[in-house]
C-alpha cells in the first residue's frame, strides 16, 4: 500500500471518484489518500496526477482497536 497526495482538492475528488469504483482506498483529511500499488498506473493512465509520499506504515494500514470499555447506558 502507498500514500499519495493530489495537488488540489478538484483532482482529489475526481481520483477519488475513481478509485472508489475500481479499488479499496482510504482518505484523509490532511490529503493523504492510502491505496494498492496498482492503482498508481490506473490513476497515471486516467492523467491524474498525484504525488508519492511513500509506502505506509503498519499503523496507517490496519485500522485501530480501542480497547477502552464502553460507558453504561441508563
Amino acid at each position: 500500500m502507498i500514500i499519495i497526495k493530489f495537488a488540489d482538492t478538484e483532482t482529489e475528488n475526481r481520483a477519488l471518484g475513481f478509485l472508489a469504483r475500481r479499488f479499496s482506498c482510504k482518505s484523509w483529511a490532511n490529503g493523504d489518500t492510502l491505496v494498492p500499488e496498482a492503482a498508481l498506473a490506473a490513476l497515471a493512465n486516467e492523467g491524474i496526477s498525484f504525488i508519492v509520499q511513500g509506502r505506509a506504515a503498519y499503523e496507517q494500514r490496519i485500522p485501530a482497536i480501542r480497547n477502552t470499555a464502553p460507558t453504561a447506558v441508563q
